[in-house]
């Protein structure tokens, strides 16, 4: 029964994965927390998080029991010989005899234990690795904020480029009316051929706008996919509006927020370096500090003119050894001092790189700050121009249509509205882009 379960909740885990991989629709939160999931440098920068908790593990383990075992067979095919003086042997004075000591054949098993007692360095090295387990987290928190920044960036100039493409569809539409319209007009004999000639020129400049917006589209649905960590050929739709974006911001809101240095991804990561640096000075001075270690052994040993070693008649000899083993740091013709001087030296560059760092995302969060209330009025401002070349435009295609106003007339409303669109699109844009980068500055979102 257990394993039917088991089975079950697998082939369940499998399916919910194989929906998720299938999906075509996000939301910008949807997109965000897909990326979080899929995307390939932050699946690297997951597996560089497990490798630190690995390497704090072997830190540890070092000053841990540490046991070892052996077998050794041996088998001298050529038995070393030496020669004893033969009276020995009651031969005659001045003369040798050769001889072989020994047997041809033998084994040995070992087991040893080590056990380190201390060592300076070791336990400044199990210190280091939680410094080192947090500065791999605070890597993985910042890819983390990447990939938030570039996913919205990316869904956003989807939305922008779809947009875009919207506005220009709908130009060519009232164009080609206005063509028709137009021409009419001019086979009747009310109006000039010129005024024809100068809405196909619009006409042209927009189909070509078209086509290249269609492409951008394409281009920019690739990078959102990439980003999320998809196959860029993916089908891709977005459930939400540009508009929809920048009403989860009630503007300006962000302003108003404190900037908390404490929160800020680079500066957990230069306090974390200034933790290293620190480190790695009582490092070298441990350096000077005596290792003790302890250690046992025992084995046995066998000797035979052939191999019979698992043999019941045959005897083995045992050997065991205790001991501690001590040493002690006396002249390193001052090489100690040398590297007690270099992990000085980068201490004290870490603590005024940290301050250095302190001032610039003091300067950076001023910079974005004002980019960012720049933004919204500049977001203001294009939503009013839009609407303002929106009303020209209409109304001079109406006298346009009563012989009121010239082709010219008309022509520039429409290259006004049309600036005045992209400019709008624009502004929208760099608010998005602008509050997103804000935010990554804070390490918060709305």
């Amino acid at each position: 029964m257990k394993k039917v379960l088991l089975t079950m909740l697998v082939l369940y885990s499998a399916a919910i994965g194989a929906q998720e991989n299938q999906r075509t629709r996000f939301s910008v939160n949807e997109a965000i927390d897909y990326a979080l999931d899929f995307n390939r440098n932050l699946k690297n920068a997951n597996r560089d998080l497990k490798d630190a908790e690995a390497q704090k593990w072997m830190t540890i383990a070092s000053g841990l029991p540490q046991i070892a075992g052996s077998v050794q067979y041996q088998n001298q095919l050529k038995q070393p010989v030496a020669q004893i003086p033969a009276e020995f042997f009651g031969g005659a004075p001045g003369t040798y005899t050769t001889v072989v000591f020994g047997q041809p054949q033998s084994m040995n098993a070992n087991v040893q234990w080590n056990q380190l007692l201390f060592d300076g360095s070791y336990i400044v090295g199990v210190q280091a690795t939680k410094t080192f387990l947090d500065y791999s987290k605070n890597v993985f928190e910042k890819t983390q904020l990447e990939v938030r920044t570039q996913t919205v960036k990316s869904y956003t100039n989807v939305l922008i480029a779809e947009a875009g493409t919207a506005l220009l569809s709908m130009n060519k539409g009232n164009l080609d009316q206005s063509i028709r319209e137009v021409t009419a007009l001019m086979e009747n004999g009310l109006i000039e051929e010129e005024a024809l000639e100068q809405l196909k020129i619009t006409s042209f400049n927009i189909e070509s706008k078209l086509k290249n917006s269609k492409r951008l589209v394409e281009i920019s649905q690739q990078m959102l996919n990439l980003v999320m960590g998809r196959p860029i050929s993916a089908e891709l739709q977005l459930s939400e509006s540009i508009d929809d974006i920048i009403a989860k911001d009630a503007i300006g809101a962000l302003s108003e927020r404190s900037f908390e240095l404490d929160q800020n991804i680079d500066f957990k990561m230069v306090s974390n370096l200034n933790s290293q640096r620190s480190l790695e000075l009582k490092l070298a001075k441990s350096k000077a500090l005596p290792t003790l270690s302890a250690f046992w052994s025992y084995g046995q040993n066998s000797f035979s003119d052939s191999f019979n070693f698992l043999g019941e008649d045959n005897q083995w000899f045992q050997s065991s050894v205790v001991g501690v083993n001590l040493e002690i740091p006396i002249f390193s013709s001052l090489l100690r001092t040398a590297q007690t001087q270099r992990a000085k030296i980068a201490y004290e560059q870490a603590k005024t790189q940290k301050e250095e760092t302190i001032s610039l995302l003091e300067l950076d969060y001023a910079n974005k700050s004002s980019a960012y209330e720049l933004a919204i009025d500049l977001y203001n401002n294009s939503r009013q121009n839009l609407k303002l070349a929106e009303r020209i435009a209409q109304k001079n295609e109406i006298k346009f249509k009563e012989g009121i106003s010239s082709s010219f007339d008309l022509r520039q409303a429409q290259l006004q509205l049309y600036e005045s669109q992209k400019e709008y699109l624009m502004a929208m844009q760099n608010l998005i882009t602008s509050r997103v980068e804000l935010e990554n500055l804070m390490n918060t979102s709305l």
